[in-house]
Formats: structure tokens, C-alpha cells, sequence
């Protein structure tokens, strides 16, 4: 069972390990070994929840995956822990930033996605804007801007 719950600033460590394990044991089938090593060099840092609202997903008590919303309706982490992959945490947290984008009035949401993480939303009604690509310590990774009108 996945619970949802916003972010609290002791989350941070367990958050960083999600983030590692999703790229390092997840999206390693859609990027290179070079790729992977460069994304995983950055783990989340409180500064950046300052302004964002952070939404922490939790099963048997620990947690397994985040995502959050920059005031201006730009998704910037969604991150699901390897061995909670499949159980709805994803879906979960989407729902719990969704609902919030729209209380608030957003008329849309953004994000740009990894190749994994595309599927994703394009599931969440979310319309392909074009590929990029983005130097993460000197190493080249592709994602996708997409965007969801509310």
C-alpha cells in the first residue's frame, strides 16, 4: 500500500537514495554506463525544495519515491525507488501534484523527462514538445520537454 505525505527536511538522505537507485538500477536500460555515472553524480539538495512543494510516497513506512512542483508548474523530480517499481508509487505521487496544480489554478504543467520516465507521463496525458539534450559534467543526456494543459 503507497501513502502519500508531503516532504518533511529529514527526508533528504533517504530521498537522495531513491534518486540513486532509480538512475542507477532503473534508468540505466534507457542510458549508457557514461550517461548514468554522470546523472547519478547529483543527489537533491534542501535548497532546492525551498520553493517547490515536495510530496514523498511511502510503503511499509520507508520512503520509496518523490516528486515535486515548482510554483510555476514545473516537475522537476519524479523518482521511484528500483525495488518499489510497479507498485503505484509513481502514480500516487502524479495524482497527489496534479490535484495540488489544480487547486491552485495552474493552467498547465511541464516537465522535462527521461527516456524512462517519458512513458510515464505520456500515460498522465502528457504531449510530446520536442528532444533535447542537456551536458551533465561534460556528458551529453537526451530528455523530452513535454507538457500537460489542466
Amino acid at each position: 500500500m503507497i501513502a502519500v505525505r508531503d516532504y518533511q527536511p529529514g527526508d533528504l538522505e533517504v530521498l537522495g537514495e531513491v534518486m540513486q537507485s532509480a538512475i542507477r538500477q532503473v534508468a540505466i536500460r534507457d542510458y549508457a554506463p557514461e550517461q548514468i555515472a554522470a546523472w547519478a553524480g547529483g543527489r537533491p539538495r534542501g535548497a532546492l525544495f525551498v520553493d517547490h512543494q515536495v510530496w514523498v510516497a511511502e510503503a511499509d513506512g520507508g520512503a520509496v519515491g518523490f516528486i515535486d512542483l515548482e510554483p510555476d508548474g514545473h516537475i522537476d523530480h519524479l523518482f521511484v525507488h528500483a525495488d518499489a517499481q510497479g507498485m503505484g508509487a509513481a502514480g500516487a505521487l502524479y495524482a497527489a501534484l496534479e490535484g495540488e496544480a489544480r487547486r491552485r489554478g495552474l493552467g498547465r504543467l511541464y516537465v522535462e523527462a527521461s527516456h524512462t520516465a517519458r512513458r510515464f507521463f505520456e500515460r498522465q496525458g502528457f504531449e510530446l514538445q520536442g528532444r533535447q539534450s542537456v551536458q551533465v559534467d561534460g556528458v551529453a543526456l537526451d530528455n523530452w520537454r513535454m507538457e500537460k494543459t489542466l
